[in-house]
Parts: structure tokens; C-alpha cells; sequence
């Protein structure tokens, strides 16, 4: 039998959750976030919501199990641009929390916010995120070589974007 995932939006309540998620290496190495995150920094991040659109969290049972948000670009000329940030929890990988994650902020990304493209990075070794990634109509654009220092090595990321797929477009004439 499947587990029911909710999906919500972030609050700051949330922070202890943000940084028990992000606690073990396992799981920090894989993200650009600096180790051993403190409730403190999390509640401030949620607190401002600054830059980010759509802070989102994945629950299991009361539980959070993963988050994810969008980093809107705040140049005039990239506006219609956002970077995406997704953690699972260790124990949760690979059970469909970052799928769900994935496809709430797409929606939010296509439906509500208009934006046009959505970049990642992602560290070049880790084969299950880019699989997801690739699977929601992300496509590799760059490997950014010696990129971000992980366990005290310069490690290779990913570079990827997903072009809206179906753009909003201005009613015409013909069909108002």
C-alpha cells in the first residue's frame, strides 16, 4: 500500500523540520547547503520568504519528509526565471516524496507564476536525482567542472533546465 503525501506550503514553524532533514551528511552533501544547519537560520530563511516562490513541503503522516522551493530571478531581464532547490529526508529517498515535490512546484512554476524556465544544479554522481530531474522534462545543459567543494573535494555539477511546455499565451481576437 502507497503512503498519502501532502503537500504545503512552508512556514516558519517548520524550521526544526528543515534542519532535522538536512542534519545528516548523507543528505547535506548532495545540496549546496552548508553542514550542520541550526533551527535559528531556518526560521529566519522561512520567517522572510525571500527569494523564494512556492516554499513548499511534502508530509507523511504529520511528518516532514522533504522540501522544496523556487528562487525567482530578480533582474528585469531574467524575471522569467527561477532556480529549484529540493531536499529529501534520508529515510525517504526514492519512495516518491521528490517526484510529488517536483510536480506541485511545476504546476505552481507553469499555472501561477508564468515562469518560462526553471534551472538546477545537481552534483554530476548523483544518478537517482538526475533521473527524476530528467523525467519531468529537465535536459542537461552544462557540467560546471570542480564547481562546489563537497567532503573536502571539488566535485562536478549538472547543469539543467526545463523550458515551460506549453507557454501562456495573450488571448486573440478569434477566441475571446
Amino acid at each position: 500500500m502507497g503512503v498519502t503525501i501532502r503537500i504545503r506550503r512552508a512556514e516558519p514553524g517548520d524550521a526544526a523540520a528543515f534542519a532535522r532533514v538536512l542534519a545528516p551528511v548523507e543528505v547535506f552533501a548532495n545540496t549546496l547547503q552548508q553542514p550542520y544547519p541550526s533551527v535559528e537560520h531556518w526560521k529566519a530563511r522561512l520567517a522572510s520568504n525571500a527569494p523564494i516562490e512556492a516554499p513548499l513541503i511534502a508530509e507523511v503522516d504529520g511528518e516532514v519528509v522533504g522540501f522544496a522551493g523556487l528562487h525567482r530571478e530578480t533582474g528585469p531581464r531574467r524575471a522569467h526565471a527561477a532556480h529549484l532547490g529540493i531536499t529529501v529526508d534520508r529515510d525517504w529517498q526514492g519512495k516518491g516524496i521528490g517526484r510529488a515535490l517536483m510536480h506541485a512546484l511545476l504546476d505552481v512554476a507553469d499555472n501561477w507564476l508564468g515562469l518560462q524556465r526553471i534551472e538546477l544544479g545537481v552534483f554530476s554522481d548523483n544518478a537517482r536525482a538526475i533521473k527524476l530531474y530528467e523525467s519531468c522534462g529537465f535536459v542537461r545543459e552544462a557540467v560546471l567542472r570542480g564547481d562546489a567543494l563537497r567532503n573536502g573535494q571539488f566535485a562536478d555539477t549538472v547543469v539543467m533546465a526545463r523550458l515551460h511546455p506549453n507557454p501562456p499565451q495573450l488571448p486573440t481576437e478569434e477566441n475571446t
